[in-house]
């Protein structure tokens, strides 16, 4: 039963590409889940279940590697710029020869949302287990995010919530938040410039969630095209039996 499960997970949502480049027909795949459930050598209830251990060995790589020493900062699908709408506070800094600061606060910028990518993974999961079956096939026949928009979809409020005061003690733990008033204040001394005061809290918030389902869009990618390199040495010796 449990060989089952595990080739049920394999076929239904990483069964892509098999070895040494065997192509699957997902179709075919689809089909004959369908069927076996109909025949009764898979229940919905397993399905289910190994779409979502699929999920959580691809989608929480997103959230792990977010949440990592500089898996914002030094990732450049990722980081977090200074604030674009007060994009010329940076560039009047850098002028003044303050380029130094602009580069501290970026970097405490960054550390702030790998601080908050931490709570992700527990309203990962959530979503994940919360699936029904009609979430379960949606996903099977969707398009290569069809998962990532799921989760999107049932958790971006959640994330907010648990980003914001996460975010909030971030900033001011790595200081981004005294980085930022010094550098604004400086900034607003400035003659015949127009006063700046944007929702830092806000900004990272929205920045490191976006960043995080970035993460998450490319392992799922990863997953459905590649499933030997995101898998493991279980699924892979189950999924070359096929």
């Amino acid at each position: 039963m449990r060989r089952l499960l595990i080739l049920s997970l394999i076929l239904s949502i990483l069964g892509i590409q098999g070895c040494a480049g065997q192509k699957i027909n997902l179709g075919k795949v689809l089909d004959g889940i369908s069927k076996a459930t109909q025949n009764g050598g898979l229940t919905n209830d397993e399905v289910i279940s190994g779409l979502k251990q699929a999920l959580q060995v691809g989608i929480n790589k997103g959230a792990d590697s977010a949440s990592r020493l500089n898996g914002y900062f030094l990732n450049p699908m990722i980081k977090i710029p200074f604030p674009p709408e007060v994009q010329k506070v940076e560039t009047a800094l850098r002028k003044v020869g303050l380029g130094g600061e602009v580069d501290k606060f970026v970097m405490a910028l960054n550390r702030g949302a790998e601080e908050a990518a931490k709570e992700a993974k527990p309203i990962f999961i959530n979503a994940i287990l919360s699936m029904n079956f009609s979430d379960a096939w949606a996903i099977l026949r969707g398009e290569k995010n069809a998962a990532t928009m799921y989760l999107k979809r049932t958790t971006s409020e959640q994330l907010i919530a648990a980003f914001s005061p996460v975010v909030e003690k971030a900033l001011q733990k790595t200081q981004a938040t005294r980085y930022y008033s010094d550098l604004a204040n400086t900034y607003n001394r400035l003659p015949f410039v127009q006063k700046v005061n944007p929702d830092l809290k806000l900004y990272a918030t929205e920045k490191a969630i976006d960043g995080l389902f970035i993460l998450v869009e490319n392992e799922e990618a990863k997953i459905r095209e590649n499933p030997w390199a995101r898998t493991t040495d279980l699924l892979k010796k189950v999924f070359g039996s096929i």
